[in-house]
């Protein structure tokens, strides 16, 4: 399964690595493979669909694409702990949605259940899909949730923490131009209280260093 929802540039690198990818498992797994695009929006979906020539007599590949409308939307908990892949493919097709809260609410407490690699790598997938506005959203919901757990409370400050970094790095850019990569580097990585220190000096800062350098 490749999600393919990505800039033009990388998208044209997929007709040469798609047979690769396909042709490798099958000589590193000696079976059959199957090779799955997922794709939410619809150019993409029908860019995805177009069959590649691979310059070997009778070997074209043709991808199958699973679009937007062809995913469920999950918005049940039970569902969403009964097929937990399906679930996190409904927030990637709609999680930028107005429904996209409350399939993140139904998905995230399902997955803490997997072990941890997957249950962190399905709450990356399914944080990422969400906007703004639905990040927000999701925040209310799953306070109104008794079985709100830790790994929830977890993935739903995270995403609380994405929004507010995007919204500093915004201001700061607004402010002061261009910023330093080093800057970024440290927006990316606060905590929440130092993001709220230095968005109240955004204002009143005459320079990015005493937005961001800590008094000794």
């Amino acid at each position: 399964m490749i999600p393919t929802d990505q800039p033009r540039k990388h998208r044209r690198s997929k007709r040469y690595s798609w047979p690769d990818y396909a042709m490798g498992a099958r000589a590193a797994h000696r079976c059959q493979v199957g090779l799955l695009a997922v794709a939410p929006d619809p150019h993409v979906a029908a860019w995805c669909a177009a069959p590649i020539e691979t310059g070997i007599p009778g070997f074209v590949l043709c991808p199958p694409v699973l679009g937007r409308e062809a995913v469920p939307i999950v918005t049940e908990p039970a569902e969403a702990a009964r097929r937990p892949e399906l679930a996190v493919l409904s927030a990637l097709a709609h999680g930028s949605s107005e429904q996209g809260a409350t399939i993140a609410a139904a998905v995230l407490p399902a997955i803490q259940e997997l072990e941890e690699d997957r249950a962190r790598f399905y709450g990356d997938l399914v944080l990422n899909s969400l906007n703004e506005a639905a990040r927000r959203a999701l925040e209310v919901i799953m306070k109104g949730y008794e079985y709100q757990s830790d790994f929830a409370k977890k993935y739903v400050a995270l995403g609380r923490q994405e929004g507010e970094r995007a919204i500093l790095l915004r201001l700061l850019r607004a402010r002061f131009g261009e910023l330093p990569d080093a800057a970024v580097a440290r927006v990316e990585g606060a905590e929440t209280a130092a993001l709220e220190r230095w968005a109240e000096r955004v204002l009143s800062a005459k320079t990015l260093a005493e937005v961001l350098d800590e008094p000794s």
